[in-house]
Order: structure tokens, then C-alpha cells, then sequence
């Protein structure tokens, strides 16, 4: 008979209290929402609930982050969601929907070929993202192109995020590039670190073609996080994090996220913070942590 990992257990642990959770929030009366551990006092953070939840059904995972204090959640593709359910989900919650992925690694936005297919994904995605009330959706360079530079790959990707800019113009809905880290999680993408992804947008040259500037991978490609952003603060769109090493919550790695996020809160950022974190325990516990890296 074979004896269940830890990694089962934690994640059949992980998947009941969040149940309860969910369960608790339908039945108990309206409780305090300053008591919980999503209401934070400065950030409002997105939950990832590609990451968090992860045995709950897609919709319940809203709610689980709704029983938690949390105002928003984020998530990858649309395509292949239950979009009723995730409806009926944010109505009963009252939960924003941050931003979700409209185009991923493959195919490739960095090579021409692909730029229709992407101006019609993106028109698709603009629909969906009216539907949710959601006004921003991530986007992916592509991974690299056989026999291309990475200067002219670059290239590819500003003409084709310039194909789409009228398409989020016109939809009032801004497209966050994300750039990825080579050394742990994306080996072979085309697009790393800040400086390249600042000159794209800036090329392109839009108020709805910003970045999503994920911590995590500013980390590992660069560091000097806050220096960074004062850099390029101009072209965020979105923030993401995780802590590292493990991509966990903060608290739980090297970056000590108090500092950061005062610096962004110091440059004017307001808008959600996505929470692309593996938590590294239970989901309550990661929360608790979450909002003491909002506390300076």
C-alpha cells in the first residue's frame, strides 16, 4: 500500500481549510472584515487562484479568497474556465477580478507570424475582460525563435503589441507585458528583466501597454528591486509577487518585501498586487503573512 507524500497531505490539508473556509463564510454571520488577514492596510492584493486553493473548484477558489478578507483575485487563461460559475462567483463575493492571462508563451508574440492570430486573441479576451469588469490582461513574449536575435525578436513583439493597441484602446482594457527569469522558472523565453520590457512599451508607446512587473522574476534576473522600479515606474501596469528562493509568500525567502512595497506605494502605485505565490503552508497562514509584508 502506498503511503501519501507530504506534499498530499499538506495539499489535502490545504484543500479542507479552505472548504471550511468557503463554508463558513456562506454560513456564519458577516464578520469583521478588518479582523481578517486580505484586509491589509496600505496593498490591495490580487489572489493568484491558479496557486492558491488548488483543491477547490475554479469558482469556489474565488469565494475561499472572499472567506480570507482578500478583494481581488488574478488567474491564467480564460479559455477552458466555467466563465457562469466565475460570475456567480464574483456577484455573490463581491470580488474584483485583477487580470488573467490573454495570451501566453506559445505561439509566440515575438515572431510576425503569429501577430493576427494575437490582435484576434486579444479582441476575444477584451469581451471576456468587459464581462468580468476586469481592465487589464496579461500578455507573454513568446519563447525564443529559432535562427532570430533576441534584438529582432523584440522587434516583433513592439510591431505586435502596436497591431493591438487600437483593439485596448478602443476596449478601455491594458495589456501587461510580463517578463520571465531564466535561471529558475523560464529557461529559453525571449524576454527577461526590466530594461528590455521598458523599451518595448515605450516604443509602443500607449497608455494600455504597460508591464506586469513580477518581483519574483525582477529578482532573479536583476535584483535591486526598488532601484529598478524608480527606473521604470513609468511602464507598470500591474504588480505581481513571490518571495525567494521556492516562489512562496512573503516572509518565507531573501526579499524583504516591507521595503519594496513601500516603494511602490512611495512612487504612486495603487492598484492590485497579484499574489503569484505558492503558499508554503496552508492558505490562512500564507495570508497572515501577506499582511505583515504590508506593514512598515
Amino acid at each position: 500500500m502506498n503511503r501519501p507524500t507530504r506534499r498530499a497531505l499538506l495539499a489535502g490539508a490545504s484543500a479542507l481549510a479552505a472548504a471550511r473556509a468557503v463554508r463558513a463564510s456562506q454560513e456564519a454571520p458577516e464578520a469583521d472584515a478588518a479582523d481578517l488577514p486580505g484586509h491589509t492596510p496600505r496593498t490591495k492584493f490580487a489572489v493568484n487562484v491558479e496557486a492558491w486553493f488548488g483543491g477547490l473548484p475554479f469558482a469556489d477558489r474565488v469565494r475561499a479568497a472572499a472567506a480570507l478578507g482578500f478583494p481581488a483575485v488574478e488567474f491564467w487563461p480564460w479559455r477552458g474556465k466555467d466563465l457562469d460559475a466565475l460570475d456567480e462567483a464574483l456577484r455573490e463575493t463581491g470580488v474584483a477580478v485583477a487580470q488573467f492571462t490573454a495570451w501566453g508563451f506559445s505561439p509566440g508574440l515575438n515572431d510576425p507570424a503569429n501577430h493576427a492570430r494575437f490582435v484576434d486573441e486579444v479582441r476575444a479576451s477584451c469581451a471576456v475582460a468587459r464581462r468580468l469588469g476586469c481592465d487589464k490582461m496579461t500578455v507573454v513574449a513568446g519563447n525564443d525563435v529559432d535562427g532570430k536575435s533576441p534584438a529582432e525578436m523584440h522587434d516583433a513583439v513592439i510591431a505586435g503589441l502596436s497591431l493591438a493597441k487600437p483593439v485596448v484602446e478602443d476596449a478601455g482594457v491594458m495589456l501587461i507585458l510580463e517578463p520571465m527569469n531564466v535561471r529558475v522558472d523560464h529557461p529559453g523565453h525571449c524576454l527577461y528583466g526590466s530594461p528590455d520590457a521598458v523599451r518595448i512599451c515605450r516604443a509602443v508607446d500607449s497608455p494600455m501597454v504597460k508591464i506586469n512587473w513580477d518581483l519574483y522574476h525582477m529578482q532573479i534576473s536583476e535584483g535591486d528591486l526598488c532601484g529598478r522600479l524608480r527606473e521604470g515606474f513609468d511602464q507598470v501596469g500591474y504588480l505581481q509577487l513571490a518571495d525567494h528562493p521556492g516562489r512562496r509568500e512573503p516572509g518565507t525567502g531573501e526579499i524583504r518585501y516591507q521595503r519594496v512595497l513601500r516603494e511602490a506605494h512611495d512612487l504612486g502605485y495603487r492598484g492590485f498586487v497579484g499574489l503569484e505565490c505558492w503558499p508554503s503552508e496552508d492558505e490562512a497562514t500564507a495570508a497572515r503573512r501577506v499582511n505583515a509584508a504590508d506593514r512598515w
